[in-house]
């Protein structure tokens, strides 16, 4: 492997820009300084003045563009005066030159002149895992760990894996790793974080099985240990889903919360929504103080439509994020404050309490954010009837960065859209698509207010464009299944619309609802059961409530129907879809 595999911005090696007089003053520090004649002519001097001169021309090569003539003198300084500060500066000067070899040989004798320094240590480890030495590596990290304190050793066998990070034979440096922590394996206080380098090294490898043993075998050494369950997250981001065990059985004693949400967030991303909230609930109540838990939780609610758990949940992330705030010297702006002030308006503007809203609003005086809660204040005004007063607001905001035109016209056909002024909406995403003619965003969004007026040929011709232009655009397939299905058009064809959406984006519960549904149009009612059972299970949502409710109905399943209604309606009692099939099938819940 050539030289330029070596990360030259890696923690372990530091360039230093030298300044000329402080690399000279390194072989001259601790040598006379008196200026009388005497001192001048003694040999100490007479040596210190032919060192000065051997780096004096050494730097002068290197600035010269002649570094190959300037590492040759200041690596022979370093030699006779031991100093661990020119041997660095030979070091260094090789890797500016982009000559590896050169900058092991100079590691290599510094080390061999103080052999008890670990810095020139780890430069040789560096430098030969930038030239794919990987397996040279082994003497230099049995050096690294043995000499390191007992109180820092786990730390340094923890950062073991960050050597290695870009050699390409990763099965090599699994072994090379496993035979350096060989006598650190045993039930020793160093074991724990020897498991858990091994386990990481050999998932980088892709032996998933040998990485999971290793997190079991850390575990079985220290259950309340960090290590192994931050392991078994990274098992769990890798797919390998027996490690979960492995953090649940941590979660279950003293965890910290970080790991707890990164566990939280990680069910979240394989949409186990349920689980993922359980496990938020158990962190919030386990670390009450600590507030990132707070603010997913509350996140998580209101888009859930749970405002009775998402607004004390906000409210307690504002107390303490406020109170960390006042206690620091210099208070940064705290982008989840933004957050939590933009969903409790939020909130306030659902219950109908305007004034409450834009008080909340008024809080963000973070200039970055301060467009989204522009963008709140004018949903506001339209709430209270002011939509061409909203509108205006709207486009009267500043275009700080480019991609703000954009955002202003989305902000504002949603706005369009709340208000049901859907031709308004639509006249405007026509206008913006021709602006925008590459923003498939655009045009699915002037797709859906195209199928709120009824011109079902518009949406059609809109969605297949998309899916032309990226067949991956699984929102486009569904949204066109949907609506084929709601109107019991073209039912073979629709289904197989939801199918491709799927390939896409699988086990997405609102998809799955649509699959559902059209199963349902098909006269498949128990399949159709099953799938949108399964969908609501995964995420609760008072539109997938209404459609498994009216398939229960039409079975006569009466009972079961009004109780899916029932959590829909706790759920949003407002949701279109919930509200015109209670009136449809003349239901009061």
């Amino acid at each position: 492997m050539g030289w330029d595999g070596i990360d030259y911005y890696d923690p372990m090696i530091r360039f230093t820009s030298f300044p000329l007089i402080l690399v000279l003053s390194c072989a001259l520090a601790g040598n006379a300084t008196a200026a009388d004649s005497k001192a001048l002519s003694s040999p100490r001097s007479a040596l210190s003045g032919e060192l000065f001169y051997q780096l004096l021309l050494g730097e002068l090569n290197v600035r010269g563009g002649e570094p190959g003539a300037g590492y040759s003198l200041i690596l022979d300084a370093a030699r006779k005066t031991k100093d661990a500060k020119l041997f660095q500066r030979a070091v260094e000067i090789a890797l500016l030159a982009r000559s590896g070899d050169s900058a092991l040989l100079a590691a290599r004798a510094w080390k061999q002149t103080l052999p008890d320094s670990r810095e020139a240590n780890r430069f040789i480890i560096q430098i030969l895992t930038g030239l794919n030495r990987t397996g040279d590596t082994l003497e230099p990290l049995k050096f690294e760990i043995a000499a390191t304190p007992l109180a820092d050793r786990s730390t340094v066998i923890l950062a073991i894996p960050r050597y290695f990070a870009r050699v390409t034979d990763k099965q090599l440096a699994a072994t090379t790793v496993e035979q350096a922590l060989s006598n650190y394996t045993g039930n020793v206080p160093v074991a724990v974080a020897s498991w858990t380098t091994l386990g990481r090294m050999r998932l980088e490898a892709g032996d998933t099985e040998g990485a999971l043993a290793a997190a079991r075998k850390a575990q079985a050494i220290d259950a309340n240990s960090e290590y192994p369950a931050l392991l078994a997250l990274a098992l769990m981001n890798a797919k390998v889903h027996p490690a979960e065990d492995i953090l649940k059985n941590y979660i279950s004693g003293t965890a910290k919360p970080e790991i707890e949400m990164e566990y939280a967030r990680l069910l979240l991303g394989e949409q186990r929504y349920a689980e993922g909230q359980t496990q938020l609930q158990a962190t919030t109540r386990k670390h009450p103080d600590y507030a990132p838990a707070w603010l997913i939780q509350g996140a998580l609610a209101l888009q859930e439509k749970n405002n009775l758990v998402a607004e004390p949940s906000f409210l307690r992330y504002v107390e303490l994020a406020t109170g960390a705030q006042s206690s620091a010297a210099k208070p940064e702006p705290d982008r989840g404050l933004t957050q939590a002030y933009l969903s409790l308006a939020q909130i306030a503007k659902q219950r109908k309490d305007y004034a409450q809203a834009d008080a909340w609003l008024q809080r963000i005086d973070n200039a970055e954010d301060r467009f989204n809660a522009q963008i709140q204040r004018a949903a506001i005004l339209a709430r209270q009837g002011k939509l061409d007063e909203a509108r205006l607001l709207i486009r009267s905001q500043p275009e700080k960065a480019p991609g703000d035109a954009r955002l202003k016209i989305s902000a504002e056909a949603q706005l369009l859209r709340d208000n049901k002024q859907y031709l308004a909406a639509y006249e405007l995403l026509a206008q913006a698509t021709a602006r925008y003619p590459s923003d498939l965003d655009l045009f699915y969004d002037m797709a859906m207010v195209a199928e709120k007026l009824d011109k079902l040929d518009d949406m059609e011709r809109l969605l297949r464009s998309i899916v032309a232009i990226d067949p991956k655009y699984h929102h486009a397939y569904n949204a066109l299944g949907y609506s084929l299905a709601e109107r019991n058009l073209r039912l073979p064809e629709a289904k197989q619309l939801i199918q491709k959406a799927l390939e896409y984006a699988p086990g997405d519960p609102f998809i799955s609802d649509s699959l559902g549904w059209v199963e349902f149009r098909s006269g498949n009612f128990e399949e159709a059961v099953r799938i949108l059972q399964e969908a609501f299970t995964a995420k609760p949502d008072a539109e997938i409530a209404a459609h498994l409710g009216e398939v229960l109905w039409r079975m006569e399943r009466r009972e079961q129907a009004l109780e899916v209604w029932r959590a829909g309606a706790k759920l949003n009692s407002n949701n279109e879809t919930l509200v015109e099939t209670l009136k449809r099938l003349r239901v009061t819940l």
